[in-house]
């Protein structure tokens, strides 16, 4: 099965600089699979159910499409069982073209 791809996702390029840490408001289960920016605030919302890691796997895959970044750029650092993740990108900072 393959990933259904996200249209209409915020460029969140800026954010790919090595060391930058990017919160997240999650919302597990959702009928849709999304990601919005409002401001600094970054709210995504996915179709994975929030069990053994689904979701957060599910968010980090998100987060480094709109970012333009490899998945494994990306860390998560607080918020393993809450809706509000802190993810860290690590990776070198290129950004999408």
């Amino acid at each position: 099965m393959a990933k259904p791809r996200i249209k209409d996702l915020p460029d969140l390029s800026d954010l790919a600089r090595p060391g930058t840490e990017i919160t997240v408001r999650v919302t597990p289960k959702a009928a849709a699979t999304r990601l919005g920016r409002s401001g600094a605030e970054l709210r995504a919302a996915v179709t994975a159910a929030p069990e053994n890691g689904k979701a957060n796997a599910a968010v980090q895959a998100l987060l480094a499409q709109a970012m333009g970044v490899a998945p494994s750029h990306l860390t998560l650092v607080r918020g393993q069982t809450a809706r509000t993740k802190r993810f860290r990108y690590s990776g070198p900072g290129t950004a999408r073209s």
